[in-house]
């Protein structure tokens, strides 16, 4: 078959199979589609330059004409965000929603930008715990404007915010998206509290039911998250249920740690060593690691080392 041919006859057929394979498995109609997670990211970066005003223009002096701007990007925003959760929870609501949808979005968004102050206020304390943190860190501007951490956590914060108001599907949308952007993955549904601070990042991930105190510090590939979980009548994942660990005020957990299962509990002033793998409860004021590999160590005859032992 000539390649004419085939564009005019077998596309059409392949093109009607999809669709109606999509159609099958997708309420398309009610969903908010790609479109709509692109949205919801591009919402994410207008927050992200109204929480640090003039940031994003930095030849700009004029605090009033700052203050238009960021007023202006923020109601923009605020109006772009009421118009996905009206229909996500038209989805959700699907014959329950009596026209009471759009007042319930406003609701959540009025509720969630009147939180952003004490958000800012949250983030800023994790910034000054990364500076503290990490000796490396030369400002707390380098801190903002380079580690995947804070773009995370900034995330975070505001996906748990719109969690906490009920609103499914665009709080795990944002989560993703900090996930894509920073290889960090922290649920919406965790609880997180001040001067948080994950150093390095890859590989970390943080259970939806996960606790988690004030001024703590993670490092790299520590995974807080579940045991084997229960199962209900039909073989399904029983929801709702605590499933991840709770982890208490000024806490170090250090590089690979793995702490499972929801009545897992870290106690305060504790320290935990790499690599450990932990799935019951640990006292306050405990220090926590693995004992000492003892590794062997041939050397051929013929290397000369280049240095002095």
């Amino acid at each position: 078959m000539k390649m004419e041919d085939w564009l005019n006859k077998e596309t059409v057929k392949i093109a009607n199979e999809l669709m109606a394979y999509n159609e099958q498995h997708v309420e398309i109609e009610k969903s908010i589609g790609f479109v709509g997670r692109d949205k919801v990211h591009a919402i994410l970066q207008s927050f992200h330059e109204v929480l640090f005003p003039a940031m994003y223009d930095q030849g700009n002096s004029d605090k009033v004409r700052t203050q238009v701007v960021v007023n202006d990007k923020l109601r923009q925003a605020s109006l772009d965000l009421r118009d996905i959760i009206e229909k996500v929870l038209i989805y959700q609501n699907v014959d329950n929603c009596n026209g009471q949808c759009r007042e319930s979005a406003d609701t959540v968004v009025m509720e969630l930008v009147n939180r952003f102050p004490k958000i800012r206020e949250m983030i800023q304390s994790d910034i000054e715990a990364a500076y503290n943190g990490d000796p490396a860190a030369t400002s707390t501007e380098e801190i903002l404007l380079s580690y995947p951490s804070i773009r995370a956590v900034f995330i975070h914060r505001i996906a748990h915010e719109l969690y906490r108001l009920k609103v499914t599907i665009v709080p795990r949308i944002m989560s993703e998206y900090a996930h894509q952007l920073t290889g960090i993955d922290i649920h919406p549904g965790a609880s997180i509290g001040r001067s948080f601070f994950i150093d390095h990042g890859t590989g970390v991930v943080v259970g939806e039911t996960c606790t988690i105190g004030d001024n703590v510090k993670i490092y790299q590939g520590v995974t807080l998250g579940a045991l084997s979980f229960p199962l209900d009548e039909s073989g399904n994942p029983i929801k709702g249920i605590k499933r991840h660990p709770n982890i208490e005020d000024n806490v170090v957990i250090y590089a690979g740690a793995t702490i499972l299962g929801g009545k897992t509990t870290i106690g305060h002033d504790t320290v935990l060593g790499s690599n450990i793998w932990l799935t019951h409860t640990v006292p306050p004021y405990s220090r926590v690691y693995n004992s000492q590999p003892s590794p062997n160590i041939s050397v051929s005859k013929e290397y000369v080392p280049d240095y002095e032992i």
